[in-house]
């Protein structure tokens, strides 16, 4: 532990290396993401959008619902989300389908080496599968190998527990909530904080990896052994 001014003020750290993201593919044994394009993907995005329960945009600020009569303001909202550098949106496509969701990297702080994902919406058809967890994993490696992050965030509505049980579940560490941190559909929202840290995230990966094997899903895609039962 460092001292100055006669008092301990932290362990000495060198500057990190941190970068911005670019964009670059991240293929996985059953996912691939790139970055989202309004032409590439936004004809299959709006076909899981039109089709989904309201209830799936309910923590996703001012977004949504989408009906079959909302399709140009869904155009605009992949229009947006395309040309946005922050947030940075990658598209996530199941191997050898078309896109099903988006996810993003945000609020980059390069200094600090801290970046956060966020703004994360998986279709129906998505949620729940290997390739969800997979395109978390890619985009947490992502953040941590190539851009050279200390500091991996999440952040939810304190009430929106699916979003809170799925931080925990992919590894991160509880941090506490931030009250009245944000006003969101003319509500007040309490934020839950979580994050992974860049010496906790060998351990991250080795879990998600063997979670990942084709040999813990059985003949009908059940997992055999929970991805918290790989890190325990």
């Amino acid at each position: 532990m460092a001292k100055q001014f006669g008092v301990p003020l932290g362990e000495p750290v060198a500057s990190p290396n941190a970068r911005l993201p670019c964009g670059r593919p991240l293929t996985g044994r059953y996912c691939h993401l790139e970055k989202l394009d309004r032409a590439a993907h936004g004809a299959a995005l709006w076909d899981c959008a039109a089709a989904e329960p309201a209830d799936r945009w309910a923590y996703l600020g001012a977004v949504g619902p989408f009906g079959r009569g909302d399709e140009a303001a869904f155009d605009d909202l992949v229009a947006g989300h395309a040309a946005s550098l922050d947030p940075f949106f990658y598209a996530v496509l199941p191997s050898g389908g078309q896109a099903q969701g988006w996810m993003s990297l945000m609020r980059p702080d390069i200094p600090n080496g801290v970046i956060e994902t966020g703004w994360i919406w998986f279709s129906s058809g998505l949620g729940g599968t290997r390739a969800a967890t997979e395109a978390m994993y890619l985009v947490m490696q992502y953040a941590f190998e190539d851009l050279g992050m200390r500091r991996y965030e999440w952040k939810c509505n304190a009430l929106n527990k699916p979003s809170c049980s799925a931080a925990e579940r992919l590894g991160f560490s509880f941090e506490g909530i931030f009250r009245q941190h944000q006003i969101s559909r003319g509500l007040n929202r309490d934020t839950a904080w979580f994050s992974i840290l860049d010496r906790e995230w060998p351990h991250v990966k080795s879990a998600f990896e063997m979670w990942l094997e084709p040999k813990n899903f059985d003949s009908d895609g059940r997992q055999i052994r929970r991805l918290q039962e790989f890190r325990e």
